[in-house]
């Protein structure tokens, strides 16, 4: 029994001598396939970071007027909004995983504005490229004209979507997946209506190449969005229903030394969710040359196609006009105010009847960084119809935005600016209000974004 003992001891000692000799060795190979650039560091990194936005604007015009108990419009409204954010990363070798809590509303609301996760996701990927995303995340691709983070709203956009494909040696490739519903349900799982997104279903595909030697990168975009349609309980055309749209373009860019061109061009076709038949397309171009380390200019021109013209009823009269084909585009889930003026006068609320008459964007702005930690910058916007209207002429108004951004330190910048537009007869037409020949809005922006915590392991 004792010698058995001895040398069962013994070959204990050395299966525990080779593990420890083997244990670090392997630690080591695992590091090294990672890309860590030591050992001692660890390939598990957990990060912790808050945002903090405080965001005070004064509206004169543009989006809805504010109401008084009495029923009377007031001449200019004055609010405060919040948001914040606390976001937990954690990332190690093939994988990584994400959470933003988020809390937005206007200082003193009822109810304390709303909370929910803006993203919740978690990453797989391999060595070679190949990478699968599935989750609540934010999406933002190329210029963010059709997909886009649209931070500038304060709730911002995110989506539900299974999100897959390759990036590596000059290729993005990716396929994204999206089936939005209401509920749990057994049955009658199929009507989405009022939930967090506008669509039912979303098969979106992107690939973009960056052209070796050379600063060319193109990228292609398609999407096949269905939309649902027709109220629950009800039968044939009135019933619930689903109606697919789709939209397929390109986006280029260059940027040789200080000089940057972009240009993309979108078309839409398919049905909305009345059953309409879509078919509208948009252009754009834009050239920023950066003159020296202080100044900049930019100009640029954007066409988005509208609906043929109806002639403008009565505000009294009741029922839309319908067109036999819907030609105003549609940028879909982009942000939107980085594009047709501050005061998002454009594609956040509509015209009279819904009516929609396209849009021609023709800008030019500058840059001019006095100091390093201070940024100006002021552009100018003509806006027009696409549409030709009859009687009036096809000019909406011009628009001049003047914005400043100061760094106070690292993790803290305050932003402000203001806006003026001057509408034409033909936007007071559309839009059915005086007040829309002079417009006003200035705004200020406090964001604070430290990091709490950062380890690795």
């Amino acid at each position: 029994m004792t010698e058995t003992t001895n040398i069962m001891n013994h070959k204990l000692k050395i299966l525990g001598s080779l593990l420890l000799l083997l244990l670090p060795a392997t630690t080591l190979m695992a590091q090294n396939e990672a890309g860590e650039a030591s050992p001692e560091k660890g390939d598990n990194v957990l990060n912790v970071n808050l945002q903090m936005l405080s965001h005070g604007e004064m509206r004169m015009g543009g989006l809805d007027a504010s109401s008084t108990e009495e029923g009377e419009v007031e001449d200019k409204a004055y609010f405060m909004m919040e948001r914040s954010r606390l976001t937990v990363d954690y990332q190690r070798t093939g994988l990584e995983t994400k959470v933003v809590a988020q809390h937005q509303g206007i200082w003193g609301q009822k109810g304390q504005g709303s909370f929910n996760l803006y993203e919740a996701w978690a990453k797989l990927s391999t060595k070679n490229g190949l990478f699968a995303q599935i989750g609540r995340q934010a999406l933002s691709y190329d210029d963010e004209r059709i997909i886009g983070v649209n931070d500038w709203a304060m709730a911002a956009s995110s989506h539900d979507v299974i999100r897959t494909g390759y990036e590596g040696h000059g290729h993005k490739a990716h396929l994204i997946l999206g089936f939005n519903q209401n509920a749990e349900n057994t049955y009658g799982g199929t009507y989405y209506k009022d939930g967090s997104q506008v669509y039912k279903t979303m098969l979106t595909t992107w690939y973009h190449y960056d052209i070796p030697q050379t600063p060319i990168g193109a990228s292609l975009l398609f999407m096949n969005i269905g939309m649902q349609g027709g109220e629950l309980g009800k039968d044939g055309e009135n019933g619930p229903h689903d109606r697919y749209q789709q939209l397929l373009g390109t986006y280029w860019s260059y940027s040789p030394k200080n000089l940057k061109v972009e240009a993309s061009y979108y078309r839409q076709m398919g049905r909305n969710e009345n059953n309409g038949k879509i078919k509208a397309w948009m252009a754009s171009a834009k050239a920023q040359l950066q003159v020296n380390r202080q100044l900049g200019v930019v100009v640029g021109y954007d066409y988005l196609s509208g609906d043929d013209y109806l002639s403008m009823r009565a505000k009294s009269t009741v029922g839309t006009p319908r067109h036999e084909i819907f030609k105003a585009f549609s940028s879909v889930y982009g942000s939107h105010h980085k594009f047709y003026g501050m005061m998002d006068f454009f594609y956040v609320k509509t015209y009279l009847d819904e009516f929609s008459p396209g849009l021609q964007n023709l800008y030019a702005g500058m840059t001019y960084s006095p100091v390093k930690a201070l940024n100006l910058k002021m552009t100018y916007h003509y806006l027009a119809t696409a549409t030709e209207l009859k009687d009036y002429k096809r000019t909406l108004g011009h628009d001049m935005d003047i914005e400043a951004s100061y760094q106070i330190m690292k993790d803290a910048r305050l932003s402000f600016g203001f806006s003026y537009m001057t509408g034409t007869e033909t936007m007071q037409k559309l839009k059915l209000a005086d007040e829309n020949s002079s417009l006003r809005w200035g705004w200020f922006s406090l964001i604070i974004t430290p990091r709490l915590f950062t380890t690795r392991w």
